[in-house]
């Protein structure tokens, strides 16, 4: 082992990183931010009220969404909330949508993005660029995994690329009393291990079709949904 200099600064290998002074010269970004938990967690009442809260002082906001389960461009929550959005169509560049709207005179100051995991990776990519380049606040929120218990390709290139990932801080029980973290597709009384990744349905029980239930690990790996699937269902909010 070669003997150390003692007039060599061990960090000099390192980068330097501007003083607090000097940071006044380098260009601001933006932060991109993901808030993911299963389903009945709170995500869609949390982006307006993160909206709410952005407007309030001032901001200028655009709201986006894909596939919300109202079937309309609208980010919805079950507690009765709604407000019109853009839907983001499979094609669509989010970097043009923003340029759009600004030579139409349309601040924009942030974004929010509801069921973000229907994104494609490439229009998540794109946020990222709005963030570092365009200097947008952008809030997404979504789902992690799917039915199958499999990452969404948009909810994985967030995990990637996001300054901040955040799990809701809202248990959603299983009907075992613990925390439910999996999204089971349910179709007649049967929890469905395959399919169509992108099928809009909500939780309320409607007998005959497909809905979805939350539940904990070991009663998504068994398939059980409880004792009475008929009327021991989830709570809806909005009856």
């Amino acid at each position: 082992m070669e003997p150390t200099n003692p007039q060599t600064d061990p960090t000099d290998a390192l980068s330097s990183v501007p003083a607090a002074g000097a940071r006044r010269g380098v260009a601001p970004t933006g932060r991109l931010r993901f808030f993911f938990g299963p389903m009945d967690c709170g995500k869609s009442t949390l982006a307006l009220q993160i909206d709410h809260n952005q407007a309030r002082q001032g901001r200028s906001g655009l709201l986006l969404v894909r596939h919300d389960r109202s079937g309309t461009p609208t980010i919805s929550s079950r507690m009765g909330l709604a407000r019109r959005a853009v839907e983001v169509h499979e094609d669509m560049n989010l970097c043009g949508l923003v340029r759009e709207h600004w030579a139409r005179g349309t601040r924009v100051d942030y974004l929010i993005v509801d069921e973000a995991q229907f994104l494609s990776p490439a229009q998540v990519d794109q946020l990222a660029e709005l963030a570092d380049d365009a200097q947008l606040d952008v809030y997404c929120f979504g789902l992690a995994t799917d039915f199958r218990s499999t990452m969404f390709p948009g909810s994985r290139r967030l995990f990637e690329l996001a300054d901040e990932l955040n799990a809701i801080q809202v248990d959603v029980l299983c009907w075992c009393g613990h925390p439910g973290r999996f999204n089971a597709r349910v179709h007649d009384g049967d929890v469905v291990r395959a399919g169509d990744t992108v099928l809009v349905a909500d939780t309320a029980h409607t007998p005959d079709e497909v809905r979805y239930q939350v539940l904990c690990r070991k009663h998504y790996r068994t398939g059980d949904l409880g004792p009475d699937t008929v009327q021991g269902r989830q709570l809806s909010l909005t009856e």
